[in-house]
């Protein structure tokens, strides 16, 4: 048997962190087993349904790189086949038409709940003759008897009683097929052999395994993930910050960074952390998923970010950096070389907005000097060493101006004056970057150049002039 899988996204807005989890692990257990990772778009809600919310699954399946090898197939595109479908079960006698008004239906859920029980359809019109000249809906006639076994992947055997499951609409009044029909007819023509799935729905299953048997097919497994939560224990969403694939792209997280921290969402392997996709592929099985719900962390999604800034290629880092720069109005033509950029800087951020922000003194000047910093390293003491820093910067060539021989200045001057090399290096951060924290000495003004380098430490100087020695 060959092993398929499916993701099968509504589109009714962007492909958000659950989703995309979801669409991990069938991608996951497809490429481990060898088989076929199919996308379907279910777009039967025509009112919700949208191109936009298609684009941006679309985009944010090519960002992951979670290649399907076929489709996207669409739902809207199928409906004489559900409709073929529904007319098999009406001539055998496995579906009927129901023209039950809304007063009737409310009136019977207003009844059942005033005696405490479920509400659900009681077959008025199971055994009646409807005309279907008349507005109707087709409901599929569920078993009344009987146990329905979910023997799920994830969760283990679940037994679900016929008579809770009433007899489901498969074709509303308009003429349009729902969720559970069209889901069968998709999953049995498309020869999924495995659902991977989120658990909100596990009660979908023992209709769609009812429907699937009363076609004489044989159902697929079925494994149900469960949800994700946010910090505060409920089911994430948006007031959880951003849950979209594309929002945290345009945060500045890493395609890899995001994989990495959905697959720890409820699967893990011994104590390990970072996995790349290939290992991913390798090591994940449906057995090894958590049965219970898993909390998303953003500081965990941080430092697994953190640390594939740190370990990636700095060419590749440079070339999702350059946007950012961008967004800051910086052109990084116009100064360092962005991979040098990288190399010094990736450790210290963790996000490419981050990076982005913390870089952003080395192309071009800043505005305002860190109140805090300022207070403490540009007082008068910080005069005398700075006006040596700047006359000994002055006389060095540019072409002298490399990280040995800067760092025999900065620490030559400390000697001159007697000072620990912190006394002399930390007011010249402050005056080069605007705060207390940057790279090495020698590296933040190898980067930032000659030129830059004395106007800013003459911007310092002028602090300092101002504020009285004061800080």
């Amino acid at each position: 048997m060959t092993v398929r899988t499916r993701f099968a996204p509504s589109p009714t807005g962007y492909l958000h962190v659950g989703g995309a989890r979801t669409a991990l692990f069938c991608y996951l257990y497809a490429r481990r087993h060898g088989g076929q990772f199919i996308l379907r778009i279910e777009d039967t809600d025509l009112e919700r349904s949208t191109a936009e919310s298609v684009n941006a699954i679309l985009e944010g399946m090519t960002w992951l790189g979670l290649d399907y090898d076929e489709g996207p197939f669409y739902q809207t595109q199928r409906f004489d086949r559900y409709n073929q479908v529904i007319e098999e079960l009406l001539a055998k006698g496995l579906a009927y038409r129901c023209d039950c008004s809304k007063e009737r239906l409310e009136k019977l859920r207003v009844d059942q709940l005033a005696r405490k029980q479920k509400p659900r359809y009681d077959g008025h019109c199971r055994n009646r003759s409807v005309d279907p000249r008349h507005p109707h809906v087709i409901r599929f006639k569920n078993p009344v008897d009987g146990v329905v076994i979910v023997d799920d992947l994830i969760r283990g055997r679940v037994p679900f009683a016929n008579e809770e499951l009433d007899d489901l609409i498969i074709r509303r009044s308009d003429g349009a097929p729902t969720y559970n029909l069209s889901v069968v007819v998709d999953d049995a023509d498309m020869r999924i052999t495995h659902v991977i799935r989120g658990d909100d729905h596990l009660n979908n299953t023992p209709r769609q395994i009812n429907i699937l048997r009363a076609l004489g097919l044989e159902p697929p497994r079925y494994a149900h993930v469960p949800m994700i939560l946010g910090p505060d224990g409920t089911r994430l969403s948006k007031r959880h910050g951003a849950v979209s694939v594309i929002a945290y792209r345009d945060l500045g997280y890493l395609p890899e960074a995001l994989l990495n921290y959905l697959v720890r969402l409820g699967w893990s392997y011994g104590d390990r952390e970072i996995f790349s996709l290939d290992e991913m592929i390798e090591l994940f099985d449906l057995s090894d998923v958590n049965k219970a719900a898993s909390s998303f962390n953003t500081s965990k999604l941080d430092w697994l970010n953190q640390q594939y800034l740190q370990r990636s290629d700095p060419a590749r880092i440079a070339r999702l950096l350059s946007p950012h720069l961008g967004q800051l109005g910086i052109d990084p033509a116009t100064g360092p070389d962005l991979v040098e950029v990288v190399r010094a800087q990736a450790a210290r951020a963790k996000t490419l907005v981050e990076l982005a922000e913390i870089s952003a003194f080395c192309y071009r000047d800043f505005e305002d000097f860190d109140p805090e910093s300022a207070k403490k390293h540009l007082c008068q003491a910080a005069r005398e060493p700075l006006e040596r820093l700047r006359a000994a910067f002055e006389l060095l060539a540019f072409e002298d101006w490399t990280s040995e021989q800067l760092k025999h200045v900065v620490e030559g001057v400390a000697q001159e004056l007697k000072l620990n090399l912190g006394k002399v290096a930390q007011p010249l951060r402050v005056a080069i970057v605007g705060r207390a924290a940057s790279p090495g000495i020698e590296e933040t003004l190898r980067l930032v150049g000659k030129e830059a380098t004395l106007r800013r430490i003459d911007k310092a100087l002028a602090y300092i002039a101002e504020h009285g020695g004061e800080g």
